[in-house]
Protein backbone atom coordinates (compact mmCIF):
# COMPACT_ATOMS: atom_id res chain seq x y z
CA UNK A 1 0.00 0.00 0.00
CA UNK A 2 1.31 3.63 -1.06
CA UNK A 3 2.41 5.69 2.20
CA UNK A 4 2.29 9.48 2.49
CA UNK A 5 6.35 9.42 1.26
CA UNK A 6 5.61 7.16 -1.36
CA UNK A 7 4.06 7.22 -5.07
CA UNK A 8 4.31 5.29 -8.04
CA UNK A 9 5.74 6.68 -11.31
CA UNK A 10 4.73 6.13 -14.84
CA UNK A 11 6.96 5.60 -17.61
CA UNK A 12 4.50 4.57 -20.07
CA UNK A 13 1.38 2.07 -21.73
CA UNK A 14 2.32 -1.44 -23.41
CA UNK A 15 0.18 -4.53 -24.40
CA UNK A 16 -0.90 -6.06 -21.62
CA UNK A 17 0.71 -9.61 -22.45
CA UNK A 18 4.07 -8.45 -22.27
CA UNK A 19 6.84 -8.76 -19.61
CA UNK A 20 9.17 -6.66 -17.94
CA UNK A 21 13.07 -7.13 -17.69
CA UNK A 22 13.70 -8.35 -14.01
CA UNK A 23 16.66 -6.17 -14.12
CA UNK A 24 14.86 -2.88 -15.03
CA UNK A 25 15.09 0.38 -12.78
CA UNK A 26 13.41 3.32 -12.86
CA UNK A 27 13.90 6.61 -11.46
CA UNK A 28 14.92 8.03 -8.35
CA UNK A 29 17.57 7.82 -5.66
CA UNK A 30 17.52 4.56 -5.25
CA UNK A 31 15.90 3.82 -8.64
CA UNK A 32 12.47 1.17 -8.02
CA UNK A 33 12.28 -1.55 -9.51
CA UNK A 34 10.12 -1.31 -12.99
CA UNK A 35 6.85 -3.46 -12.48
CA UNK A 36 3.74 -3.73 -14.90
CA UNK A 37 0.63 -2.68 -13.43
CA UNK A 38 -2.20 -4.72 -15.86
CA UNK A 39 -6.20 -3.72 -16.97
CA UNK A 40 -7.68 -5.80 -19.62
CA UNK A 41 -5.46 -5.80 -22.97
CA UNK A 42 -3.24 -2.88 -21.59
CA UNK A 43 -0.69 -2.39 -19.01
CA UNK A 44 1.37 0.41 -17.37
CA UNK A 45 5.37 0.60 -16.59
CA UNK A 46 5.81 1.96 -13.02
CA UNK A 47 8.25 2.00 -10.68
CA UNK A 48 7.08 3.16 -6.10
CA UNK A 49 9.03 6.82 -6.00
CA UNK A 50 10.21 8.43 -2.93
CA UNK A 51 8.00 11.45 -3.42
CA UNK A 52 9.81 13.26 -0.76
CA UNK A 53 12.97 13.21 -2.97
CA UNK A 54 13.48 15.71 -5.72
CA UNK A 55 12.48 14.15 -9.57
CA UNK A 56 14.02 16.03 -12.08
CA UNK A 57 17.61 15.49 -12.06
CA UNK A 58 19.49 15.05 -15.74
CA UNK A 59 20.01 11.20 -14.35
CA UNK A 60 16.38 10.97 -13.81
CA UNK A 61 15.33 11.79 -17.34
CA UNK A 62 17.59 10.07 -18.71
CA UNK A 63 16.25 6.85 -16.69
CA UNK A 64 13.31 7.42 -18.34
CA UNK A 65 14.24 7.90 -21.59
CA UNK A 66 16.16 4.73 -21.74
CA UNK A 67 13.49 1.95 -20.11
CA UNK A 68 11.00 3.65 -23.09
CA UNK A 69 13.77 3.46 -25.98
CA UNK A 70 14.60 0.15 -24.96
CA UNK A 71 10.74 -0.98 -25.15
CA UNK A 72 10.26 0.26 -28.49
CA UNK A 73 12.18 -1.90 -29.92
CA UNK A 74 10.11 -5.17 -28.58
CA UNK A 75 6.86 -3.75 -28.22
CA UNK A 76 4.92 -1.13 -28.89
CA UNK A 77 5.31 1.65 -26.11
CA UNK A 78 3.31 4.88 -25.42
CA UNK A 79 5.44 6.92 -23.85
CA UNK A 80 4.00 9.41 -20.71
CA UNK A 81 5.62 12.77 -20.08
CA UNK A 82 8.81 12.59 -17.77
CA UNK A 83 7.27 13.07 -14.26
CA UNK A 84 3.87 11.55 -13.61
CA UNK A 85 3.19 10.11 -10.06
CA UNK A 86 0.11 8.77 -8.66
CA UNK A 87 -0.94 7.80 -5.45
CA UNK A 88 -0.28 3.99 -5.74
CA UNK A 89 -1.14 0.82 -8.60
CA UNK A 90 -5.09 1.62 -7.57
CA UNK A 91 -5.30 5.04 -8.92
CA UNK A 92 -2.80 3.91 -12.12
CA UNK A 93 -6.27 1.65 -13.28
CA UNK A 94 -8.51 4.22 -11.82
CA UNK A 95 -7.17 7.36 -13.61
CA UNK A 96 -5.33 6.31 -16.65
CA UNK A 97 -6.12 2.84 -17.49
CA UNK A 98 -9.73 2.29 -17.01
CA UNK A 99 -11.31 5.50 -18.11
CA UNK A 100 -8.92 5.35 -21.79
CA UNK A 101 -8.26 1.69 -22.42
CA UNK A 102 -9.76 1.23 -25.90
CA UNK A 103 -8.43 4.53 -27.04
CA UNK A 104 -4.84 3.14 -25.39
CA UNK A 105 -5.55 -0.18 -26.85
CA UNK A 106 -6.20 1.18 -30.50
CA UNK A 107 -2.86 3.50 -30.07
CA UNK A 108 -0.91 0.26 -29.47
CA UNK A 109 -2.21 -1.52 -32.35
CA UNK A 110 -1.58 1.65 -34.59
CA UNK A 111 1.75 1.84 -33.31
CA UNK A 112 2.98 -1.80 -33.22
CA UNK A 113 6.21 -2.25 -35.36
CA UNK A 114 7.04 1.59 -35.44
CA UNK A 115 9.42 3.90 -33.45
CA UNK A 116 10.50 7.44 -33.92
CA UNK A 117 13.90 8.76 -35.49
CA UNK A 118 15.01 11.61 -35.16
CA UNK A 119 17.03 13.35 -37.79
CA UNK A 120 19.27 16.18 -36.89
CA UNK A 121 21.44 18.24 -40.00
CA UNK A 122 23.78 21.31 -39.30
CA UNK A 123 25.79 23.39 -41.63
CA UNK A 124 29.46 23.46 -41.66
CA UNK A 125 29.65 27.11 -41.08
CA UNK A 126 33.16 28.02 -43.19
CA UNK A 127 31.12 26.12 -46.15
CA UNK A 128 27.47 28.17 -45.32
CA UNK A 129 29.05 31.93 -45.27
CA UNK A 130 31.35 31.25 -48.18
CA UNK A 131 28.03 29.88 -50.40
CA UNK A 132 26.56 32.99 -48.94
CA UNK A 133 29.00 35.58 -49.62
CA UNK A 134 29.77 34.55 -53.31
CA UNK A 135 26.35 34.23 -53.87
CA UNK A 136 25.44 37.88 -52.22
CA UNK A 137 27.65 40.84 -53.44
CA UNK A 138 26.84 42.90 -51.11
CA UNK A 139 27.90 40.79 -48.33
CA UNK A 140 31.08 39.81 -50.52
CA UNK A 141 31.74 44.03 -50.05
CA UNK A 142 31.11 44.51 -47.03
CA UNK A 143 32.77 41.37 -45.91
CA UNK A 144 35.85 42.81 -47.57
CA UNK A 145 34.94 46.32 -45.98
CA UNK A 146 34.86 45.33 -42.06
CA UNK A 147 38.38 43.47 -43.09
CA UNK A 148 41.11 44.57 -40.52
CA UNK A 149 38.72 47.71 -39.19
CA UNK A 150 37.79 47.93 -35.42
CA UNK A 151 33.79 46.69 -34.55
CA UNK A 152 33.02 50.41 -33.67
CA UNK A 153 34.37 51.81 -36.93
CA UNK A 154 32.11 49.62 -39.03
CA UNK A 155 29.30 48.71 -36.30
CA UNK A 156 26.55 49.48 -39.31
CA UNK A 157 28.51 47.51 -42.03
CA UNK A 158 28.57 44.72 -39.50
CA UNK A 159 25.25 44.94 -38.34
CA UNK A 160 23.99 44.92 -42.05
CA UNK A 161 26.41 41.98 -42.80
CA UNK A 162 24.91 39.74 -40.11
CA UNK A 163 21.02 40.51 -41.06
CA UNK A 164 22.31 39.35 -44.81
CA UNK A 165 24.03 36.14 -43.58
CA UNK A 166 20.69 35.53 -41.35
CA UNK A 167 18.39 35.98 -43.97
CA UNK A 168 20.83 33.92 -46.50
CA UNK A 169 20.86 31.02 -43.75
CA UNK A 170 17.26 31.01 -43.01
CA UNK A 171 16.46 30.82 -47.17
CA UNK A 172 18.96 27.83 -47.18
CA UNK A 173 17.34 26.27 -44.37
CA UNK A 174 14.16 26.22 -46.61
CA UNK A 175 15.05 25.19 -49.25
CA UNK A 176 17.32 22.03 -47.48
CA UNK A 177 13.79 21.52 -45.46
CA UNK A 178 12.28 20.61 -48.10
CA UNK A 179 15.16 18.32 -49.52
CA UNK A 180 15.41 16.26 -46.59
CA UNK A 181 11.78 15.49 -46.18
CA UNK A 182 11.74 14.28 -49.92
CA UNK A 183 13.66 12.07 -48.69
CA UNK A 184 12.36 10.78 -45.60
CA UNK A 185 9.14 10.76 -46.80
CA UNK A 186 8.73 7.44 -48.70
CA UNK A 187 10.34 5.83 -45.66
CA UNK A 188 8.19 7.22 -42.96
CA UNK A 189 4.66 7.21 -41.98
CA UNK A 190 4.35 10.75 -40.13
CA UNK A 191 6.70 13.47 -40.10
CA UNK A 192 6.75 16.21 -37.75
CA UNK A 193 9.57 19.41 -39.28
CA UNK A 194 11.31 20.92 -35.85
CA UNK A 195 12.05 24.48 -35.33
CA UNK A 196 15.99 25.57 -35.53
CA UNK A 197 17.36 25.42 -31.93
CA UNK A 198 20.57 27.14 -33.12
CA UNK A 199 21.23 29.03 -35.87
CA UNK A 200 23.47 26.94 -38.17
CA UNK A 201 20.91 23.99 -38.06
CA UNK A 202 19.75 23.06 -41.21
CA UNK A 203 16.83 20.52 -41.47
CA UNK A 204 15.96 18.60 -38.16
CA UNK A 205 12.73 16.56 -38.43
CA UNK A 206 10.79 13.79 -36.13
CA UNK A 207 9.88 10.82 -38.38
CA UNK A 208 7.55 8.22 -37.35
CA UNK A 209 8.72 5.02 -38.94
CA UNK A 210 8.08 1.12 -39.66
CA UNK A 211 11.71 -0.28 -37.59
CA UNK A 212 11.31 -2.99 -40.37
CA UNK A 213 12.02 0.51 -42.52
CA UNK A 214 15.33 1.49 -40.84
CA UNK A 215 17.82 0.07 -43.11
CA UNK A 216 16.17 1.74 -46.26
CA UNK A 217 16.09 5.34 -44.51
CA UNK A 218 19.78 5.02 -43.03
CA UNK A 219 20.71 4.30 -46.69
CA UNK A 220 18.80 7.75 -47.85
CA UNK A 221 20.72 9.45 -45.48
CA UNK A 222 23.81 7.98 -46.69
CA UNK A 223 23.02 9.38 -49.93
CA UNK A 224 21.96 12.96 -48.82
CA UNK A 225 24.73 13.12 -46.58
CA UNK A 226 27.20 12.14 -49.69
CA UNK A 227 25.50 14.99 -51.43
CA UNK A 228 25.88 17.49 -48.82
CA UNK A 229 29.19 16.57 -48.14
CA UNK A 230 31.43 19.41 -46.51
CA UNK A 231 28.28 21.35 -46.69
CA UNK A 232 25.81 19.70 -44.16
CA UNK A 233 26.64 17.19 -40.98
CA UNK A 234 23.55 14.61 -40.70
CA UNK A 235 22.65 12.66 -37.46
CA UNK A 236 19.97 10.38 -37.08
CA UNK A 237 19.27 9.48 -33.36
CA UNK A 238 16.31 5.88 -33.21
CA UNK A 239 14.63 4.38 -32.66
CA UNK A 240 12.86 6.15 -29.94
CA UNK A 241 9.58 5.75 -28.40
CA UNK A 242 7.31 7.97 -30.32
CA UNK A 243 7.28 10.85 -28.06
CA UNK A 244 6.52 13.38 -30.65
CA UNK A 245 3.72 11.20 -32.07
CA UNK A 246 1.58 10.15 -29.00
CA UNK A 247 -0.85 12.51 -27.49
CA UNK A 248 0.07 13.81 -24.11
CA UNK A 249 -1.04 11.00 -21.32
CA UNK A 250 -1.61 11.64 -18.31
CA UNK A 251 -3.57 10.30 -15.09
CA UNK A 252 -7.44 11.78 -15.03
CA UNK A 253 -7.36 12.15 -10.99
Amino acid sequence: MPTASAGTYLFGIVPGDVDVDPDARGVGDPPGTVQLVRHRDIAAMVSEIDVGRPLGRPQDLLAHQRLLDATVTEVPVLPIRFGAVVTGTDAVVDELLAPNHDELLAALREMDGKAQYIVKSRYVEAAVLGEILEEQPEAGRLRAAIRGTSPDATRAERVRLGELITRGIEAKRQADVRTMVAVCEPHSVAMDVREPAHELDAANVALLAETAQERRLVRALEDLARKWDGRVTIRLLGPQAPYDFVTDLRPEG
